[in-house]
């Protein structure tokens, strides 16, 4: 079974009422938001680190950025770097942009999500493809994704960057 076919069946088993949204390909956070016709910040971005020599799946608000330094402390880590793109499908079987924010058992990684996920009533998420999409309650979110709950983002530029 694919990815979407595995987050779904989580959320039926599990009672979660979601939205699936099938729309043309979306490469960023911005893009993603538009068409699924919600906020920047409730889309949850996953994001595949090395930190040191494991890897860690990292979920946070779209809205903000990743504080590299705070992710190296809370682990003890003298390095981190975001999973190339050859690592994320090896490890995921998936492309940059299509991650879901699930650790086991849809991805086999740890899962930490930064509490800005939660700031919002919604997460909406590309679910395993970059057509697809899916919008539920933060709440339902946070009861099936069974997550670590780490802060570890800092605050986009004025300009975005």
């Amino acid at each position: 079974m694919d990815t979407v076919g595995r987050i779904l069946n989580l959320l039926e088993e599990n009672g979660v009422p979601f939205r699936h949204l099938h729309h043309v390909e979306t490469r960023t956070s911005e893009e993603s938001a538009r068409v699924r016709g919600e906020p920047l910040a409730c889309g949850a971005k996953a994001i595949v680190m090395k930190v040191d020599d494991g890897f860690v799946l990292l979920v946070m608000s779209a809205a903000l950025r990743l504080d590299s330094a705070k992710i190296r402390r809370h682990f003890g880590a003298r390095k981190s770097r975001f999973a190339t793109r050859d690592e994320l499908l090896e490890l995921t079987g998936l492309v940059p942009g299509s991650v879901p924010p699930f650790g086991p058992p849809i991805l086999d990684l740890p899962l930490y999500v930064d509490p800005s996920v939660f700031a919002n009533d919604r997460v909406a998420f590309n679910a395993g493809l970059l057509t697809e999409s899916i919008v539920l309650s933060s709440s339902d979110y946070r009861r099936v994704a069974n997550a670590s709950i780490l802060s570890f983002t800092e605050e986009q530029a004025p300009n975005g960057n």
